[in-house]
């Protein structure tokens, strides 16, 4: 297997790089190497979350909605992964299917007032 600037180095490096390039807007290159390290880590959320930002970032959203949905199901009070799903989900024009996930985003973050 050869190995690639997105893939080389360890996790640690990788995450580092991942940010460096989601910091610099260069939302296709993180999600090329954030892409390996969720495989390698999938339990961490921190990589998927990322990766699921750049994806969004980068107008994929049916990527993005996918990873944010693996990130719900296994933490159904990670509220800003629910923020970032209801708002993909928006932008798919799936207000509907948004609604619920905003309005648990909001109470989780502490803002009863629009629930």
């Amino acid at each position: 297997m050869e190995t690639t600037y997105y893939d080389h180095g360890a996790p640690a490096e990788r995450w580092e790089r991942a940010r460096m390039f989601f910091d610099a807007k260069d939302y296709y290159a993180a999600a090329r190497v954030l892409e390996g390290l969720v495989d390698e880590v999938p339990e961490q959320t921190g990589p998927r979350l990322l990766l699921a930002r750049a994806y969004y970032h980068s107008a994929q959203l049916r990527r993005a909605e996918a990873e944010l949905n693996v990130i719900v199901e296994r933490d159904p009070v990670e509220h800003y992964a629910r923020l970032l799903l209801g708002r993909t989900l928006q932008r798919q024009g799936r207000d509907g299917e948004a609604e619920p996930h905003l309005r648990i985003a909001s109470a989780f973050g502490g803002d009863f007032a629009q629930v």
